[in-house]
């Protein structure tokens, strides 16, 4: 059995090594280099391939697999929007991904985000570093005092609300599919727009979908609350940049934590010479802004999260290849 991984970076190569240690079993080589149309056809002699990126998995990519054979492709993250799914089934490649690697390490960032926000820490920071030790006029909020939308209650979203509520704020959520328990406790509003009515803080975990491309843009912007705060900590396609900037220049939102992008690839986990090489006016526009924090995709980023990520699709891979299916299979 052997087993082609992609774009394995150097805090992935430990755990991989570790995984390989532990499954003497199979043969794994694997590569730096991201699965694309010119290094797919490394996968030759492979039963399946492990990879993890942003770029589309095109149907060259995978028309290319499977004329060698490769019929099990395993994702190191959760997004499967950027696969053609076309050319997977033509192929009959079986697809899985990671659907949780660790929801408290995003759900944990997303809140700390958010504190940051409240407690106006970038201003400060900015201030000091200029000599300016006064507090005002940069009076705090208190997360206790907030009403918290949290959009779609998947494993992240009810791992935030956990936090939230740990620090006594009133939580509301949206989701067409209800958890049973946090129906129980009578959270849920019957809209996004109820959501967005009554949140001061908009926490967004909703995957990438045709349906919620934009989710977040002029028209649901307006119906928010003044000085609302936005989280994205999930994709950067839910929300409508140029909006968003619209928004926070004529201070209907107060200030937004921004761990993804619309524009992202290409961009994120890359570094330029300088801030102003970054080739993206609207992120730069954004990253000047004392009430807009902006990273670069990190909140999954843990020692715990990309353990993860490796052992579940190295260990989802296995199971592909020996048995022609996986708990973790996508239904393309």
């Amino acid at each position: 059995m052997k087993i082609m991984a992609y774009g394995i970076r150097d805090d992935e190569k430990p755990f991989l090594d570790q995984w390989i240690s532990e499954n003497t079993n199979v043969t794994v080589e694997s590569t730096a280099e991201l699965l694309d149309e010119n290094t797919a056809k490394q996968a030759a002699g492979a039963d399946g391939v492990v990879a993890y990126q942003q770029m589309p998995y095109t149907a060259k990519v995978l028309d290319t697999l499977g004329e060698l054979g490769v019929k099990n492709l395993s994702l190191r993250n959760v997004g499967v929007d950027n696969i053609d799914v076309a050319a997977a089934k033509r192929n009959d490649i079986k697809v899985t991904n990671v659907p949780a690697y660790s929801p408290e390490a995003i759900a944990e960032f997303t809140v700390t985000q958010l504190l940051r926000l409240l407690r106006n820490t970038n201003t400060f920071d900015r201030k000091q570093a200029q000599g300016d030790l006064r507090w005002a006029p940069d009076i705090a909020d208190e997360l206790n005092q907030k009403t918290v939308g949290v959009y779609a209650t998947g494993r992240i979203g009810r791992a935030a609300i956990k936090i939230y509520q740990g620090f006594g704020a009133k939580v509301i959520a949206y989701d067409i599919y209800r958890n049973p328990e946090l129906d129980k406790q009578g959270i849920y509003v019957d809209t996004p727009q109820e959501l967005f009515n009554q949140s001061d803080v908009i926490s967004l975990h909703a995957p990438a979908t045709k349906e919620n491309f934009h989710m977040i843009n002029e028209n649901s912007i307006n119906q928010m609350k003044d000085d609302v705060i936005i989280l994205n900590p999930a994709r950067g396609d839910l929300i409508d940049t140029d909006a968003l900037i619209k928004a926070l220049d004529n201070g209907k939102v107060r200030g937004a934590a921004l761990d993804v992008y619309e524009n992202e690839v290409g961009v994120f986990n890359n570094e330029f010479d300088n801030f102003e090489a970054i080739p993206d006016e609207r992120l730069k526009n954004l990253m000047r802004r004392d009430n807009v924090l902006v990273s670069p995709h990190i909140a999954f980023y843990t020692k715990k999260a990309v353990r993860n990520m490796v052992y579940f699709a190295m260990n989802a891979n296995k199971d592909l290849i020996e048995s022609g299916t996986s708990d973790k299979l996508v239904e393309l």
